[in-house]
Formats: C-alpha cells, sequence, structure tokens
C-alpha cells in the first residue's frame, strides 16, 4: 500500500484541502503533498497528527474496513507454560484516537 495516495483519497473524501490539512497539523503543505506524491514517506508521529486532522483513527490510514481489523493473538511462554496472549484496541475518550494494548 502506498500510504501517500491513501492519505490524498481520506483528504479529499472529507472535501479538505492540503492547506486545511496543513492548519490542522502544523505540517508545511509542500510537505503533504510530497507524502501524498510518494516522494516522502511520514514517520509515525506524522501519521497520527494527520489522522487527528483527518478525525479518524490511525488504523484507517493503512485499512479499508469499517470496523477495525481483527486482533490478533500470538502465544508466548513465560517458563509456565504456554500463554495467550492478544493484541486489542480501544478509544481514547480524551482524543479520540485508538490506542493498543496487550490482553492477558
Amino acid at each position: 500500500m502506498i500510504i501517500g495516495g491513501r492519505l490524498r483519497a481520506l483528504r479529499e473524501e472529507k472535501q479538505l484541502s492540503q492547506g486545511d490539512i496543513e492548519k490542522r497539523t502544523g505540517l508545511l503543505r509542500c510537505y503533504i503533498s510530497r507524502v501524498e506524491n510518494g516522494h516522502t514517506v511520514p514517520a509515525i508521529e506524522t501519521l497520527e497528527k494527520m489522522a487527528r486532522a483527518l478525525e479518524l483513527p490511525l488504523y484507517q490510514l493503512m485499512y479499508d474496513g469499517d470496523e477495525p481489523p481483527e486482533v490478533p493473538t500470538a502465544i508466548t511462554s513465560n517458563g509456565d507454560g504456554p500463554q495467550i496472549r492478544a493484541f486489542g484496541a480501544k478509544r481514547d475518550a480524551t482524543c479520540g484516537s485508538w490506542q493498543g494494548f496487550w490482553l492477558r
């Protein structure tokens, strides 16, 4: 997946300009253009800013479904035998973003 194309599609879907994203994130419009055109790969912190500007949970920048993807599980061992751990996600009520956490 080319993240720049996904960001452009989501921005256009919300009828926002690159200037709107610039105002919401503090990122320069020329930088946003470089990301959308695939000339620059954004850091995760930048993706978080863009997700907030687009009013979307971070996972939706990389996932095209309506609901969060299924939670993967991992079997680990702590010396007492296998344990099943799963990585989950919950919505943070203060900022509306999704946060990950491990279940034991």
